[in-house]
């Protein structure tokens, strides 16, 4: 599955996995995902639940959680990649795919996170990540769908992932 000529879309990029490994975000092309910035000790932190349930309830019709710790939040991710996988496995069981720790804003912000605020700005158009645990939501070409504040709960999303895992790949 490719993307639209001439624009860009998420399976352009890629982004080191927290074993150190790079992955293609195309590895995932012709699946929805929900990209998350995530985050060990933050008040949402509980969402990873959420995620993990929707993780397990549609990973066999072709979705996929990417998680992405951020640090740039009140501190709220301090941990190394060791201690992130260890914490989200044994505290959460978290099992859909996490990434190393990036920056979300300013002039570092992963090359992935310009480009999904570039696509679903927040609101009042404005790009800047405002907290841990916003996500997007991806179509299976690569194409953002939507972006979500941090305070909507994972559950809520089902509905907008059960419209685009029905439609045609």
């Amino acid at each position: 599955m490719s993307c639209v000529p001439i624009l860009s879309c998420v399976h352009d990029f890629e982004a080191r996995r927290l074993d150190g490994a790079n992955a293609r975000l195309s590895d995932w092309a012709g699946e929805v995902l929900l990209i998350v910035n995530v985050a060990s000790k933050c008040g949402f932190t509980p969402q990873y639940e959420g995620l993990e349930a929707l993780w397990r309830a549609y990973r066999e019709r072709g979705f996929a959680v990417l998680g992405f710790p951020c640090d740039q939040f009140g501190h709220q991710e301090p941990g190394d990649e060791a201690q992130i996988g260890a914490f989200c496995s044994t505290r959460y069981d978290v099992t859909f795919p996490l990434f190393a720790k990036i920056e979300v804003n300013g002039e570092t912000a992963h090359p992935l996170y310009r480009f999904l605020k570039a696509q679903a700005p927040g609101l009042f158009g404005t790009q800047a990540i405002k907290w841990n645990f916003t996500k997007f939501l991806v179509d299976r070409k690569g194409r953002v769908v939507k972006r979500y504040a941090p305070t909507d709960r994972p559950k809520a999303i089902a509905g907008d992932i059960e419209t685009l895992l029905a439609e045609a790949a």
